[in-house]
């Protein structure tokens, strides 16, 4: 049931109980900190998420609920993502134009990024104003991260951050529609790690038939990959904080207490040889939910077969990462623990020869977390024709004269004018490059194709879009990257 209250406070009942909202100036509505599984705490805490306890009375869904991150990831994101405190992390936002039950309108389910360890659904960037102009229900959610989400404990199931998304797309299953929204029209999108979310679902058989389109956004899937270098990092856990890697041993601590152990966990040092550069708390292939490493899954076997898939990332990701300074490890060896070694560090070098070698290390970065895993995708995904349409955004944002990281959001969610857009793109990031961006994303969610301006890709044009002040479609602008990490 969904109905307008006198004071035009819509009231939609959920399976769990009636939720009240706000419509805002605009006329659409949203509804903030919907639970859509208990608060894990407790016993809680390390266990797979579990449906809310039901309710009678209106539940107020007028204010974002408490967020997993405690401590936003600002040395790495420009987004605004605020970190609220309280239990019920587990929540959702619905953005949304009608309650109408029968308007059947797309959905967009956001992922947040944040490497997996930080982030916040409650972002301005985030606020899906502009999807319900056009059309659009959109959701956000959050759910568990770091050591609480990903950590392989011995007596805890894994993956537990990916069983938080499929559980929240369970929830868009059973009551978009009271929202307005078609279940059967969702599309699943995320930034960063939540890019990496993105390409994750499409990998586990338990979140097939939950969306029918993807949108991965630079998104991050680590590789190695598996139970193997979970339990190498659980090791590690153990070996630097003295505590063991099981739930009982963790599961009273406060908050700062788990975020001191996880910053020890991901201090450099010699004893993490053989672990992913970047990212150690993270979804991984533990044989059950997630059966086999993603990218395995999504370039050698059948995941994601019947979803059309649109993936990009922008041009200098993580460039501006600085050069290691005199106390460091020498460039070479930087480079080599990238995967920069032999032929490889030639090609490399030949193609990056026109720019500064202190540049080298971000650029490294670029391709082996962002570019290459992504390029992978696409031209598998080319080879058995599935539907598929690769982007590249490139727009230069004059405060740094890079296309960097989550630049591209404010212009996929056309929120040029929300808090610190400025500081990230300027006082006058192009309005017309937003509109298209932005239009290209509807397009996708409501059609499965991006529009008539943006051919597929394919394995013999390997079209790929550009976006810039003037957008454009260009035929395989990356050979470079596949000649350097792919061949």
């Amino acid at each position: 049931m969904s109905l307008e209250s006198p004071l035009d406070a819509p009231l939609v009942t959920t399976t769990r109980g009636p939720v009240r909202g706000e419509r805002r100036p605009d006329g659409s509505r949203r509804f903030l900190g919907i639970p859509y599984a208990k608060p894990p705490v407790g016993a809680l805490r390390f266990a797979a998420p579990e449906p809310p306890e039901p309710w009678t009375e209106p539940l107020d869904a007028t204010a974002y609920g408490p967020t997993a991150q405690r401590r936003p990831f600002a040395e790495v994101t420009t987004i605004p993502e605020p970190s609220i405190p309280g239990e019920g992390v587990l929540n959702l936002n619905v953005f949304t134009p009608s309650v109408d039950p029968e308007a059947g309108l797309p959905v967009l389910v956001w992922i947040h990024g944040g490497g997996y360890v930080a982030g916040s659904a409650a972002s301005p960037w985030y606020d899906g104003a502009a999807f319900n102009r056009d059309g659009v229900v959109f959701v956000s959610l959050g759910y568990r991260l770091g050591i609480e989400g990903f950590l392989h404990l011995d007596d805890a199931p894994d993956n537990r951050g990916v069983r938080d998304w499929i559980a929240a797309l369970e929830w868009v299953r059973d009551n978009i529609a009271r929202f307005g929204g078609d279940p059967a029209r969702v599309t699943v999108a995320g930034q960063s790690a939540g890019g990496g979310a993105v390409q994750t679902l499409l990998a586990v058989p338990s979140a097939r038939g939950l969306f029918r389109g993807a949108l991965s956004v630079s998104g991050a899937v680590t590789r190695p990959d598996g139970p193997d270098v979970a339990r190498a990092v659980s090791r590690l856990f153990t070996s630097r904080t003295g505590r063991p890697a099981t739930a009982a041993a963790l599961r009273d601590l406060r908050d700062d207490e788990l975020l001191a152990l996880q910053d020890r966990l991901a201090a450099p040092g010699p004893d993490r040889e053989g672990l992913p550069p970047l990212l150690s708390l993270v979804p991984f292939a533990d044989g059950d939910l997630v059966p086999e490493p993603v990218l395995d899954a999504l370039t050698t076997g059948d995941a994601g077969a019947g979803v059309p898939l649109m993936l990009g990332f922008t041009a200098h990701e993580f460039n501006a990462a600085p050069a290691p300074g005199p106390d460091g490890p020498p460039l070479p060896v930087l480079l080599g623990g990238l995967g920069l070694t032999g032929r490889r560090a030639a090609a490399f070098a030949e193609a990056y020869a026109d720019t500064d070698p202190a540049g080298h290390f971000g650029q490294a970065l670029t391709d082996v977390t962002f570019r290459a895993p992504s390029l992978a995708v696409a031209d598998a995904r080319a080879e058995r024709e599935r539907p598929t349409w690769l982007y590249q955004f490139a727009w230069e944002s004059p405060v740094n004269g890079q296309a960097y990281h989550c630049l591209d959001l404010p212009f996929a969610f056309d929120l040029l004018e929300a808090a610190g857009v400025e500081a990230a793109a300027g006082p006058t990031p192009p309005r017309s490059l937003a509109d298209a961006v932005h239009r290209a994303w509807v397009a996708f969610v409501t059609d499965q194709d991006p529009g008539r301006d943006w051919p597929a890709y394919t394995a013999t044009t390997r079209a790929t879009k550009i976006w810039d002040a003037a957008p454009r479609v260009e035929t395989d602008p990356l050979r470079a990257v596949r000649e350097i990490w792919l061949a």
